[in-house]
């Protein structure tokens, strides 16, 4: 008899936080599609979420832990072995390491997956802190870090993060974002497109500032070219005028504000005549671009990773939201403003501790430490190198640097040197195929759903939880994290991955005891966690952490307040209403306001200011930019998800996607034809790839796809290596980051093209 169940959940594959509809027909899934009746995504889905079950079936996804035999890791042979024989093993060659050479001696790189997995926001801090080591590396160095940065020095926390109001805004200006190819991030919006055809069918304007005219560009009302990594100057232009011609009006922000005056000073001499050779826009567009944005009922100002990913990444960051402070925009409906997610922890009233970087920092190049970090572009150096501190081991999660960061040929020389390298993924990958060992967590289906780091970036307040789909094989996720936490800690591999669940169910109920006017206060830790529910650990951890959050029950004392179980009765999800204002409560700097003029930020100005004039000058800016040559940039695509949605068929099926996109003007001077093969090389590295000729880049800018590069020696995906594409990421200058927030530079990288004989294939060299 054919048994047949649907549970509805949030796809993971994204920051977009769809609904989905999953049947599941005897133990397989049927089908997957929008769930109709989410309270969010409303049927919305892309072709990742749809194939999802492809993820969860992939013969070549890992579901025993894998050892390496052999030093090669082109020619060595992975073996299955038994979990606890792999913990034993990394007890065995880890502490050893710790013992001869100190902690920093081990480093540990979090991919962009950790943060779409409640086991990876909640377990790889513990990890983190239980390794010791200063030498922490992320995705975010080459992603969105100069956010993190610019929101810290402005209102006072890495994670205070102002949204675009999409629904109800009159105005967006958008730049380095493509959400019709990449449904956005840093901004949680299922059906992004669908949210923007509605700004322009209730009169309002779409703007896009982008080198290229992307799929969002064509549907906007207006796509403004610019020049790749000027994002800053075109910004700091606008304010400029908004302030020269007395447009700037902060409205009810002015009262708790500080540096407006500064900022005059700070921006006079980048008007939009100094900036506009560095942006390649004429004066007369940026005022008018400043001026509709100041007359818009109104406003947001957007700004994502085409931003960050460039030489003044956190000052581009820094200011979109001086120009939504200047139109009074930020913290009020239809301008950008902050969510209220159901985990919130509970924070005291008044000015908080502020924000600063540079606790430590890189032992090679002395680049400071930001949120704990230290820039990825620093982590094959860092291998490299000896003396004291060199790091020796390494522990990845979910991710693939080799293919992700900067001076890719590099890195993956560096990890071929490792003493020992350990690995939580899913795939042999182009990184993970360096790994002594290889512990793979279950699949996405087999754990948990709730978006930790997604809800806090919503544009409506909304949650979701669900149970796992499928019970896993193996080990949860958390509970690998949390055994090799207690390995680095040296309570062994036998320890009870229990401890770690203690002690952050602790930390989660003695903050929320201990907050002034708490409802739960002197009531005992472990009445409270005697009364957590949830399948797993994961799940008791998120039920403290929605009981005391801004809708919690706290334990009875708010009789209609959320719990995780009265969360689950809502398989659709819940919305928790439109975005509130929430400032000043909510600022933590030192003076308990919005610190317009944070004084990193205005000691980096000069440097924007440098470029403005050596880019009138002709002879191209700090960071590349106004220079005469070719620059390079990366770019999206709907049916892929940086380097591991390569390995699912229906995905990279169709016309090859990585491609060496150049404008016609250029690709006649360089005797260049549709699909001629052409060599692109930088200072660091060169690839060959397939040339696409298109009006829809900007002349002197060419762009390859980010996330390519797959089919090499050790590697374990069949269906990825039949479509390996070129690793764009070869052609990046480790040697050239953001210096606020160590942020990698993907955009905007100096280039030459030349184009090679037809019968050439397309591969990748180190330069």
């Amino acid at each position: 008899m054919t048994t047949e169940t649907v549970q509805f959940r949030t796809c993971p594959l994204c920051e977009a936080t769809c609904g989905l509809e999953i049947t599941v027909r005897d133990g397989r899934v049927h089908r997957i599609r929008g769930d109709r009746d989410n309270s969010f995504s409303q049927g919305f889905i892309c072709p990742k979420g749809s194939v999802l079950q492809h993820v969860h079936r992939d013969p070549d996804r890992l579901r025993r832990p894998l050892i390496r035999r052999g030093d090669d890791p082109a020619t060595a042979v992975f073996e299955e072995i038994g979990w606890d024989e792999a913990f034993a093993e990394v007890e065995r060659r880890l502490l050893p390491i710790i013992e001869r050479h100190g902690r920093d001696a081990v480093a540990l790189y979090l991919g962009n997956p950790s943060a779409h997995s409640l086991a990876g926001v909640l377990y790889n801090r513990p990890l983190a802190r239980a390794l010791g080591t200063r030498n922490i590396y992320s995705a975010s160095t080459v992603d969105q870090m100069p956010k993190h940065v610019s929101s810290g020095l402005l209102f006072g926390g890495p994670l205070l993060i102002p949204v675009p109001d999409l629904d109800r805004t009159d105005h967006l200006l958008m730049l380095g974002a493509n959400p019709w190819e990449s449904n956005g991030s840093l901004c949680t919006a299922p059906d992004f497109p669908g949210r923007l055809a509605r700004i322009r069918q209730r009169g309002g304007k779409v703007v896009v500032v982008d080198p290229r005219r992307t799929r969002t560009a064509e549907e906007a009302d207006e796509h403004v070219a610019i020049r790749p990594g000027a994002d800053a100057h075109l910004l700091a232009a606008m304010a400029n005028v908004l302030l020269s011609e007395g447009l700037a009006e902060p409205g009810r922000l002015r009262a708790f504000t500080t540096g407006l005056d500064e900022l005059g000073e700070l921006l006079a001499p980048i008007t939009p005549e100094a900036a506009s050779a560095a942006c390649g826009i004429d004066p007369g567009t940026i005022r008018r671009l400043a001026r509709e944005l100041a007359a818009a009922p109104t406003a947001a100002v957007y700004g994502r990773i085409g931003t960050h990913t460039v030489a003044f990444g956190t000052l581009a960051a820094w200011a979109v939201d001086v120009l939504n402070v200047l139109t009074g925009n930020l913290d009020r409906p239809g301008g950008a403003m902050f969510p209220t997610p159901a985990h919130e922890r509970p924070r005291a009233p008044g000015p908080g501790r502020g924000y600063r970087t540079g606790r430590h920092r890189s032992r090679v190049r002395g680049y400071p430490e930001v949120n704990g970090e230290l820039p990825v572009a620093t982590l094959a150096e860092e291998i490299e190198t000896p003396g004291e501190g060199q790091v020796r081991a390494l522990i990845t999660v979910a991710g693939n640097p080799v293919v992700s960061t900067p001076d890719a040929a590099r890195l993956d020389r560096a990890l071929a040197g490792l003493e020992l390298m350990v690995s939580v993924d899913i795939y042999r990958n182009e990184t993970t195929r360096h790994a002594h060992l290889i512990l793979p967590p279950p699949s996405a289906l087999e754990r948990s759903e709730y978006h930790l780091a997604f809800f806090g970036l919503s544009v409506r307040n909304v949650a979701q939880w669900s149970p796992p789909l499928f019970e896993p094989a193996g080990p949860a996720e958390h509970e690998i994290l949390a055994k090799l936490a207690l390995i680095a800690s040296g309570q062994g591999a036998g320890a009870d991955p229990a401890l770690v669940e203690h002690l952050l169910v602790e930390g989660v109920l003695q903050g929320a005891i201990g907050m002034a006017g708490s409802p739960i206060a002197g009531r005992p830790v472990d009445e409270l966690a005697s009364l957590l529910a949830g399948p797993s650990a994961v799940d008791r951890i998120l039920d403290a952490m929605i009981r005391t959050g801004p809708y919690g029950d706290w334990f009875g004392a708010v009789p209609d307040g959320l719990s995780l179980a009265a969360l689950g009765a809502h398989e659709h999800g819940l919305d928790l209403g439109p975005l509130q204002p929430r400032l000043p409560e909510l600022l933590r700097t030192l003076s308990g306001t919005i610190e317009l003029v944070p004084e990193p930020i205005a000691a980096d100005i000069p440097r924007l200011l440098a470029s403005c004039r050596e880019a009138a000058d002709g002879a191209g800016g700090s960071g590349v930019v106004g220079g005469t040559g070719l620059v390079l940039v990366g770019r999206r695509h709907l049916r892929s998800n940086n380097s591991w949605m390569h390995n699912i068929a229906p995905l990279v099926k169709g016309k090859p996607r990585c491609t060496l996109q150049l404008h016609p003007d250029d690709a006649a001077r360089l005797g260049l034809a549709d699909g001629d093969p052409a060599e692109v090389r930088s200072r660091v590295g060169a690839v060959v790839a397939p040339v696409e000729i298109t009006e829809a880049i900007r002349p002197g800018v060419v762009s390859l796809p980010h996330g390519w590069g797959h089919g090499v020696p050790g590697s374990g995906l069949s269906v990825a290596a039949e479509h390996a594409g070129v690793n764009s990421n070869v052609l990046t200058d480790g040697e050239v980051v953001d210096p606020l927030s160590g942020n990698a530079v993907l955009n905007g990288i100096p280039v030459t093209v030349t184009p090679l004989p037809s019968d050439l294939s397309p591969r990748a060299r180190g330069g």
